[in-house]
């Protein structure tokens, strides 16, 4: 039972504040895929796999931010959103039209395991974003990162590899590997001063060079783009929802004025 309340994931554990602002500045983006709102634009979009009604969306991305201002359990959260999603019929295996192909599938849209994962991917991003807003304020007086893997049953290989990685908060590193690594992944970043990161390193339990184990090309089938990803990171977790807001802010900005470019300058 006690290991059961550690692993739960509560909002009363977040910089609070900086969580729920970064969560509360989102919009919102219907995406049939997960793989159609991709990794930047999910720091700037809220959005739910198959979700495509804009109005449901708007109410569960409210629940959602309801239960990171009250600091809602898992248990509380879907006592919540359930009865929302089976009233909308947002529930069960259905028949929907993929927009990108046309293609008529069978999919699974409401679950107790799409309510957990709706919960815990987005109080973990917003736990991070948050963190990371405090990490930018304070690393003068600790400018050193730690990570670590938290609380779970089972660890993925190398997450558990860089349990006391020991970097400078301004490292390329926590670009790619500021946790949450991967869906179901726990594992986060503790700041340090100086004088404890020393001390680590002194004790032997600091890692002070940035591993690299590899990269592998992954293919987004949605978009047919190819990326490459750090061996140990899930594709569409290789970055870091502090920093990404203002570079998918930027590529908005940027896009909006090459149409307006394009239309002004289109013949007559």
């Amino acid at each position: 039972m006690a290991d059961k309340k550690q692993a739960e994931v509560k909002t009363t554990d977040f910089p609070p504040q900086a969580a729920l602002d970064w969560f509360k500045a989102k919009g919102i983006q219907p995406g049939f895929d997960y793989r159609d709102v991709w990794k930047e634009e999910q720091a700037n979009a809220f959005t739910v796999a198959k979700m495509l009604n804009a109005d449901l969306l708007v109410e569960v991305r409210q629940l959602v931010e309801q239960a990171l201002a009250e600091g809602q359990t898992y248990q509380q959260f879907a006592a919540t959103i359930k009865p929302l999603l089976v009233k909308s019929g947002w529930w069960g295996i259905q028949t929907m039209d993929d927009p990108a192909t046309g293609e008529t599938k069978q999919v699974q849209l409401g679950s107790e395991g799409r309510i957990k994962t709706i919960y815990s991917t987005n109080m973990r991003t917003a736990r991070a974003a948050g963190q990371w807003q405090r990490i930018e304020r304070t690393k003068r007086a600790m400018p050193y990162l730690v990570y670590t893997i938290g609380p779970a049953k089972e660890h993925r290989a190398l997450h558990v590899s860089w349990q006391g990685v020991t970097l400078p908060v301004d490292d390329p590193w926590w670009n790619s590997h500021m946790g949450p690594n991967g869906w179901g992944c726990h594992c986060g970043v503790r700041q340090v001063s100086k004088y404890e990161r020393d001390k680590m390193v002194a004790s032997g339990t600091a890692i002070t060079t940035a591993p690299d184990n590899g990269t592998s090309e992954w293919v987004n089938k949605r978009t047919g783009e190819v990326e490459v990803i750090p061996k140990g990171i899930e594709p569409g977790w290789n970055y870091n929802p502090g920093k990404s807001r203002p570079q998918a802010l930027q590529a908005d900005l940027a896009a909006k004025e090459q149409t307006l470019h394009q239309t002004l300058s289109a013949p007559l």
